[in-house]
């Protein structure tokens, strides 16, 4: 144990759990330099004194840097790679020159009050929240530059995640009656198969399977892997007119004049128009995803079956879209209707040797008479 110098600055010498360690006491004055030496060495008698981490002088934009390179760039969708670009941008924004020790819960906290007072929607705070707790998970656990994630002792923000919105019938009669063709039969699709708006763009024909009546669903999903759905009949009509005019120089079942994947800004500007010319509002492409889920389970289809047709990859996710009306729910409160009529059926039965006078009340009656 003991002072040396490197260059002009004195460095500490000493020994920790049997592993020797170096460390710069910052400073080129000796008498500063053993102040320091001494502070250390009381610290390691007290057992206070704790090696420092290779992070604990990286900032939060050497962090996020990393984290982009090596894990973003390299492990998600190039959609979900960008989409983490944009929320990086309000993160760096705010935390970049911070050192990671620095960035405390009650500074992320401050930063959710500013994201706020932009009027950032809850979803994008939680997304922002989620990456940044992400990028600290790995610097503790894979990195090892710090010990501690301070994003796990801060709360999310509420988030209202009931989806009101969906297509009605006398709705989407209206929608379809004032749409092109090739509107019209991609409104048609998604509605009978919940597909998203890049799913439907970017389906080609070796994906589709007309006599099995299926359809495989390989990129641009959430989930990832390979999904082969069943189709509707409705849904297999308009794959069918498809079929018919089919163009041999593209593999694209929706396509434009010149054969080629539609855009999605070119579907978006005709949703939106159709829209305003059939008096609709507050409705979304994704909704017609929304209207997909919403008439299954309206239709009383189970959730387990509706997540799977859907590929939403927890039950959780698909109740947003459970949305019930009284209707929908009358086939529950049927059953009480049919076991009510087997009690009366069985009451009113001559009475039996041994059997409790059915004129008693039911609360007389053993306990057999419950249902």
């Amino acid at each position: 144990m003991g002072l040396f110098r490197r260059g002009r600055v004195w460095w500490m010498r000493f020994k920790v759990e049997g592993r020797l360690e170096r460390r710069s006491t910052k400073t080129t004055n000796r008498k500063l330099a053993q102040r320091v030496f001494d502070r250390v060495k009381g610290e390691l008698a007290e057992g206070l004194w704790f090696p420092k981490l290779p992070g604990e002088d990286k900032t939060f934009s050497e962090l996020m840097a990393k984290y982009m390179l090596e894990y973003s760039a390299r492990n998600k969708a190039p959609k979900t790679h960008l989409r983490d670009k944009s929320l990086n941008d309000h993160l760096v924004g705010f935390f970049g020159d911070f050192t990671l020790m620095e960035v405390t819960p009650s500074l992320i906290a401050e930063y959710k009050t500013k994201r706020r007072k932009e009027r950032a929607a809850a979803k994008t705070i939680n997304n922002e929240l989620i990456l940044m707790g992400h990028a600290f998970n790995l610097a503790t656990k894979e990195w090892q530059w710090i010990k501690e994630n301070p994003v796990k002792q801060v709360s999310k923000e509420k988030v209202n995640n009931v989806i009101e919105r969906w297509l009605t019938l006398e709705e989407e009669n209206k929608l379809l009656s004032i749409s092109p063709k090739w509107l019209r039969e991609i409104i048609i699709f998604a509605i009978n198969t919940g597909l998203r708006q890049s799913e439907i763009l970017s389906l080609q024909w070796p994906r589709v399977d007309l006599p099995r009546k299926t359809i495989t669903i390989l990129e641009d999903q959430k989930n990832q892997g390979r999904d082969t759905l069943p189709l509707s009949e409705r849904a297999l009509t308009v794959l069918k007119e498809r079929a018919k005019v089919r163009r041999g120089e593209t593999n694209f079942v929706f396509y434009n004049k010149l054969g080629r994947r539609i855009t999605t800004r070119n579907l978006q500007r005709a949703f939106n128009s159709a829209l305003k010319k059939s008096r609709i509002e507050k409705l979304r492409f994704h909704d017609l995803r929304h209207t997909f889920a919403t008439r299954l389970v309206q239709a009383g289809v189970d959730i387990y079956t509706v997540q799977k047709l859907g590929r939403w990859k927890t039950i959780s996710m698909v109740m947003r879209y459970a949305h019930h009306y009284p209707e929908s729910l009358r086939s529950g409160v049927e059953v009480l209707d049919r076991v009510d009529g087997k009690v009366a059926q069985k009451v009113t039965q001559p009475k039996e040797k041994g059997v409790t006078n059915i004129s008693q009340p039911l609360e007389m009656i053993g306990s057999g008479a419950w249902i």
